[in-house]
């Protein structure tokens, strides 16, 4: 099952994912797709690194289909937290 790789910056909390090169981005449409188990483990190595340079917290791997505009959550837990608050619609990532 593919998946992708979300934290929370310790800067202001946003979700963010573990984009190509490492880079952390704030869509998950921008986010690395990890194919197999052998990438999944190399990303959560990546993110880890992260986490003791205190960039991030609490690195999740989840799954993930991948549609022509790239990948959507397919838990309703990551499909909220890739589209922002749930309880004021005009506040996060929906606003934009």
């Amino acid at each position: 099952m593919p998946q992708a790789i979300s934290a929370n910056r310790l800067t202001d909390g946003i979700i963010v994912y573990l984009g190509r090169g490492e880079n952390w981005v704030e869509r998950l449409a921008d986010a690395h797709v990890f194919a197999d188990k052998a990438a999944i483990d190399a990303g959560l190595a990546a993110a880890q690194a992260a986490v003791l340079k205190n960039l991030v917290v609490e690195v999740t791997p989840f799954d993930v289909e991948v549609r022509s505009k790239g990948p959507v959550a397919l838990h309703i837990r990551d499909r909220i937290r890739a589209a922002g608050p749930s309880v004021h619609l005009d506040h996060g990532k929906q606003a934009g």
